[in-house]
């Protein structure tokens, strides 16, 4: 056992979370948020939650362990905000219960406020990587500020004790561009939640299946940057490579680009946002996974359809290239190569016992990277950085971005 391993049986710290989002917030980060959060308590850890007040805090008031701030809408994304607090506030919080290390998972200005804080406090940092922002710029018409953000982002992960990153893709992209001290702490999945045991043939017949034919499921948020228009191209090949079998897309989820999806998909089903036991039931009534999006730093979505014993077709990064390995329990395709990438799929569906022994071999994977191994990673993470000697680095003030 390692000395962080012995230490995390025996110290109890004192660790603020800061983010702009938080279950029951539905996506990726939030997910994972709550996962760490609830993990970290349950080994006996007090953890301080800070974030902006959610639709559902009316009666919700701050307390010991929980900060809640203003927030401001967050343009392009309907339901997620900046988070905005004072200096002074989190100074004389901070001052009257002083955590041992904080972990910052948002870079906007709740982000930005507690990380000036922490450094005048002299607490440790953790920041994490959590959202390619500076990828979704581009897709929103915004990619003149692309190279100024990026500037940001590395200013601001760069004065953290350590950064950590989901993906061994996303630790190098990141290390070209000169983050520095980066750490992997990959994701786990509820394989008790996301099971093919969960199927049900009275959901698939609502979808108008028949027992051969094959639903093409696709779970994610629905937004311009996720590639999308990549489902109906791969849709329209399979039916023209096997035209004796009968596909369905089936589509969970909702965002910005519902409306024009359904316009080019007529004959798809859209279910919505779903969560819970009916986000794992349609896994589980799903075949194939359709995943195109290029803009992930992890994808928790490929880890649940993985336990939930589908076929997933991905590009190989981020979630998809630390879990599949193509043709054993995934088909995988190079970033960007849609032709290949809906190759990988026809390929998939080519013979059926193809299918079925990929699908039990992606839940047998699935099934070994649970949770409590990532918690227990983390916990090491947070008491290495309230040991390290290095944990402040110099900071320089922040470049400010002058309108010509």
């Amino acid at each position: 056992m390692s000395s962080a391993e012995t230490d995390a049986m025996t110290t109890a710290l004192h660790i603020s979370l800061i983010t702009e989002t938080f279950p029951p917030e539905i996506n990726g980060v939030a997910n994972t948020l709550g996962r760490l959060y609830e993990g970290l308590r349950a080994r006996n850890h007090q953890v301080e939650l800070v974030r902006p007040r959610q639709a559902g805090d009316s009666n919700q008031r701050s307390n010991h362990e929980l900060m809640l701030c203003r927030g401001w809408p967050l343009p392009g994304y309907p339901g997620l905000q900046w988070g905005v607090t004072s200096t002074q506030r989190l100074l004389k919080r901070w001052q009257q219960q002083r955590p041992d290390v904080i972990y910052i998972a948002t870079e906007g200005p709740l982000g930005l406020c507690a990380l000036r804080v922490a450094r005048r406090l002299g607490i440790a940092v953790i920041s994490g990587f959590h959202t390619n922002f500076q990828q979704y710029f581009s897709q929103y018409g915004l990619g003149l500020f692309t190279r100024a953000l990026m500037h940001y982002l590395r200013w601001f992960h760069n004065r953290s004790t350590l950064t950590l990153v989901p993906s061994a893709s996303q630790h190098l992209e990141l290390e070209r561009r000169h983050f520095e001290r980066l750490e992997l702490l990959a994701r786990g999945v509820d394989s008790q939640l996301f099971s093919p045991s969960k199927r049900q043939n009275a959901l698939r017949q609502s979808w108008g299946l028949r027992e051969n034919d094959i639903a093409l499921l696709h779970v994610g948020r629905l937004a311009p940057e996720k590639n999308l228009g990549a489902l109906k191209h791969c849709l329209d090949a399979l039916q023209a490579r096997y035209p004796q079998r009968r596909f369905k897309l089936i589509v969970v989820g909702d965002g910005p680009k519902r409306v024009s999806l359904e316009a080019s998909l007529p004959e798809a089903i859209f279910c919505g946002v779903q969560s819970g036991e009916a986000l794992a039931l349609h896994y589980a009534c799903g075949d194939v996974f359709l995943f195109p999006s290029l803009t992930e730093t992890f994808g928790n979505v490929v880890l649940e359809a993985l336990a939930a014993g589908l076929g997933v077709v991905a590009y190989d990064e981020a979630a998809a290239g630390l879990h599949i390995r193509h043709g054993y329990n995934g088909v995988l395709a190079m970033p960007g190569d849609e032709h290949a990438w809906i190759e990988a799929a026809c390929w998939l569906l080519e013979e059926p016992e193809t299918l079925r022994t990929i699908r039990l071999n992606a839940r047998r994977h699935a099934s070994r990277h649970g949770w409590p191994d990532i918690i227990e990673q983390f916990e090491g993470q947070l008491l290495r950085a309230c040991d390290s000697e290095t944990g402040l680095v110099a900071v320089p003030a922040p470049v400010t971005i002058k309108k010509s």
